[in-house]
């Protein structure tokens, strides 16, 4: 036993005997003593820094909000759209628009050719067309690209930052119901929040 966990011992074994002097008679009327459990030392961690709420719904929500249950797949689109928009340098807010973007768009899922369901030949998580300059098949339907597109189209957008969601991403996407992203704010902004620093 090394010098300084002797003295901690010896110095806690002193306080209990001297509690136990001055306790007296007291002592004597008390309940019988419960014999204490060792406790092992346990290293905490420290949780990771958390991402600043008020950053990530700067305007407030508008309007009645969506929610829907993602399965594993599509949280793991949310990690993947989180990494690309880090690796362009942007923050949690444009993470919280393109996620957003996402859920309107694909509901997190990265979407091929639907046939004739599909929306012209809009494809992958944020629905982008290869005929309209997004990229291949191929790149779009590959979560870490089409997001980069969606942010270099986002970054082109002037003021993107002041505006509410709805409207920057209605400014990436042009799409014929510009008022349906709004609806999923608050859960883009609660999986930022809960994969940022994850």
């Amino acid at each position: 036993m090394n010098t300084i966990m002797r003295k901690s011992v010896l110095g806690v074994a002193g306080l209990a005997f001297a509690g136990g002097v001055f306790a007296g008679p007291a002592a004597a009327h008390a309940a019988p003593a419960v014999e204490a459990t060792p406790v092992a030392a346990v290293a905490v961690q420290a949780d990771k820094p958390a991402v600043d709420k008020a950053k990530l719904i700067p305007h407030g929500v508008q309007g009645a909000q969506s929610r829907i249950d993602l399965s594993d797949e599509q949280v793991g689109n949310v990690k993947a759209i989180i990494a690309a928009t880090k690796k362009a340098g942007m923050d949690e807010r444009a993470a919280v628009v393109a996620i957003a973007t996402a859920l309107q768009e694909s509901k997190l899922e990265n979407l091929g050719h639907l046939g004739e369901r599909n929306d012209h030949d809009s494809q992958g998580l944020f629905q982008q067309r290869p005929s309209s300059g997004w990229g291949t098949v191929e790149q779009i339907t590959d979560p870490q690209y089409s997001t980069m597109a969606f942010l270099k189209g986002l970054k082109q957008v002037d003021g993107w930052q002041d505006m509410p969601l709805t409207k920057a991403a209605q400014t990436v996407q042009v799409s014929a119901y510009p008022d349906h992203y709004a609806q999923w704010e608050q859960q883009a902004a609660d999986l930022v929040a809960e994969h940022w620093n994850s």
